[in-house]
């Protein structure tokens, strides 16, 4: 069975960190380009990240301000996503997301998703 499993979420204090991890079965990641994509309650979707099959492209929204980092293990077929500093607004389910090959802008090209992983930031 394909899938994409996300984990590492969790309730986490307001500057505290996360690490979220994205694995894949039934499928190698290496030729897959893979996004992280958060959705708040009552907001829609938002890309965070992005990387390229090969690692070596990497985007980011700009509301993020250097705080996340996004990378990968093809050997271990894992992307992760190193949160650092973060804030309630941080809160939200973070799903991470495969396209072929090349980051891209717009969500709705992401072919694969998985069914994501809560993270929650107290104050």
């Amino acid at each position: 069975q394909l899938q994409l499993v996300e984990s590492g979420g969790g309730l986490v204090q307001a500057g505290g960190s996360l690490r979220l991890s994205c694995a894949a079965s039934g499928f190698t990641l290496d030729h897959s380009a893979i996004g992280w994509v958060r959705q708040a309650p009552g907001k829609d979707r938002q890309q965070i990240s992005c990387i390229s099959s090969s690692g070596g492209i990497t985007n980011y929204a700009y509301s993020m301000n250097g705080r996340f980092t996004i990378s990968r293990d093809n050997a271990k077929n894992l992307v992760y996503l190193q949160m650092k500093s973060l804030k309630p607004e941080d809160t939200a389910v973070y799903y991470c997301a495969a396209q072929a090959d090349y980051c891209t802008d717009f969500i709705t090209d992401y072919t694969f998703w998985g069914r994501g992983t809560q993270v929650t930031v107290s104050e």
